[in-house]
């Protein structure tokens, strides 16, 4: 597959798509919304998006991009984020002065950096792209904080490895196709949909209760504002399914109680 990623490779989304598909040739964009436009334009088979991250949360302008386009999740995979202290080869840890990283990854480095108050953390666009520039510049006081698969990618040498603050440290991705050509796999135990309710009292629980009748299991919702129209709200909800049936029943269901509602995918758990 040719396979849409946001970044440069070496990312954790490349890693994310080499699991989807060993042999996968990467399209690298510089926005996530070039990722989802290369898709619907059949520019890529798919893209790999992360959606969450068990630290710091959901990438909420990829659920944006999950509605605004018409695409559909085919299947959802886990990366283990171990980030990675990379330098020049033959660089000693004592040189490095200076590492660049995106800022979420130096968020979650940050006990790495209180034990080494020589090196200064400096934010940069991407993980991968850090490693990228410093092998570009060849200056062996800088290094860069990024996953062993960009060390592999651009040659360089991983100094210390596991400088996350946190091992319990997760990313969930999604796999996205063109709508039109996804299907739902017989094992598909679980559903991402995005549903507006009413603005009066008891909306939203009419909705939820839905769920709860189906005897399905809520693992994820969150509310995000509607652009353009102040105030108003999309909800994006993950579930588990009880039983296969449930899903065509849930989106009837909830059809009666919601002014819309539009599944984003139906898939097999990671």
């Amino acid at each position: 597959m040719l396979i849409a990623i946001q970044g440069e490779p070496g990312s954790f989304s490349h890693e994310a798509a080499l699991l989807a598909d060993a042999q996968a040739t990467l399209l690298p964009c510089a926005l996530s919304a070039d990722a989802f436009g290369a898709v619907v334009r059949s520019a890529a088979d798919a893209a790999m998006i992360p959606i969450e991250n068990s630290l710091a949360g959901s990438v909420v302008e990829h659920y944006d991009l999950l509605l605004a386009h018409d695409v559909a999740v085919e299947s959802e995979w886990l990366v283990r984020i171990r980030h990675n202290l990379i330098g020049m080869p033959g660089t000693e840890l004592s040189r490095i002065r200076t590492a660049y990283s995106h800022p979420v990854a130096l968020a979650q480095c940050r006990r790495f950096f209180a034990q080494h108050p020589g090196i200064t953390a400096s934010a940069s666009y991407d993980t991968a792209g850090s490693v990228k520039q410093l092998m570009e510049l060849r200056d062996p006081s800088i290094a860069g904080v990024a996953s062993a698969q960009a060390a592999k990618q651009y040659g360089g040498e991983i100094l210390v490895s596991g400088v996350e603050d946190n091992p319990e440290n997760y990313t969930r991705f999604f796999l996205i196709r063109r709508r039109g050509e996804v299907e739902p796999q017989p094992e598909s135990n679980k559903v991402s949909l995005a549903f507006s309710v009413e603005n009066r009292p008891g909306s939203l629980v009419e909705a939820l209760e839905v769920f709860a009748g189906l005897g399905t299991n809520l693992t994820r919702l969150e509310s995000r504002p509607v652009p353009g129209r102040p105030w108003e709200y999309v909800f994006y909800a993950d579930y588990q399914l009880s039983r296969p049936q449930a899903a065509e029943e849930a989106l009837r269901m909830l059809s009666g109680h919601c002014s819309m509602v539009r599944e984003l995918g139906r898939y097999r758990a990671a």
